[in-house]
């Protein structure tokens, strides 16, 4: 009788451990899918940066500094090696992007340009779809921290080494309110 016990327990036991790890393995991989959206996403901003300036520099041909430095940050979002480094530099080219944006008001041909526009709409779009995988990204990693924090798939988690993902935070200069002034 304490034989079938112990068996059963056994059985037990190695079931919730599976089916514990099996759960956070899933959690893990949610989380580098999210990541992975999030790089799709910076790929498709990268192909479309230089169509736009090709465009634009066939109006602005004076921008070389903003041309320059964007072709810098695209190449830093491209060998970044950790999701921080890749956020920070992929926010860095979004606000550089804004100045050549800017650019372009300077320009009323360019700003009817048809190709223009529709690469400032894919642009647009694209960075729509960067700040939903951001959000899918730190939803996917709460509930993956939070299967790790929890009892008792926290004990699984540390028997095999599972590590906390991190979240993308949004830099503190993004956060601060902007200075709006009507000048007449």
């Amino acid at each position: 009788m304490l034989a079938i016990f112990i068996i059963i327990f056994v059985v037990l036991l190695a079931l919730w451990l599976m089916t514990s790890y099996n759960s956070l393995v899933r959690s893990r991989m949610h989380t580098k899918e999210a990541w992975s959206q999030i790089d799709v996403q910076l790929k498709r901003r990268n192909d479309l940066i230089p169509n736009l300036i090709e465009t634009v520099k066939g109006y602005a041909a004076y921008e070389e500094k903003t041309f320059e430095k964007i072709a810098q940050l695209r190449s830093q979002v491209t060998h970044a090696t950790t999701p921080a480094a890749t956020m920070e530099a992929s926010n860095a080219l979004t606000k550089q992007m804004a100045n050549l944006i800017a650019v372009a008001e300077n320009y009323p041909e360019l700003k009817a340009n048809t190709n223009f526009l529709k690469l400032q709409d894919e642009l647009t779009n694209t960075e729509n779809k960067i700040a939903y995988s951001r959000q899918l990204f730190n939803t996917t990693t709460s509930q993956y921290n939070t299967k790790l924090e929890s009892f008792p798939s926290n004990i699984v988690a540390k028997w095999f080494g599972f590590k906390p993902s991190e979240f993308l935070q949004t830099p503190a200069k993004e956060k601060e309110v902007p200075t709006v002034t009507f000048d007449f």
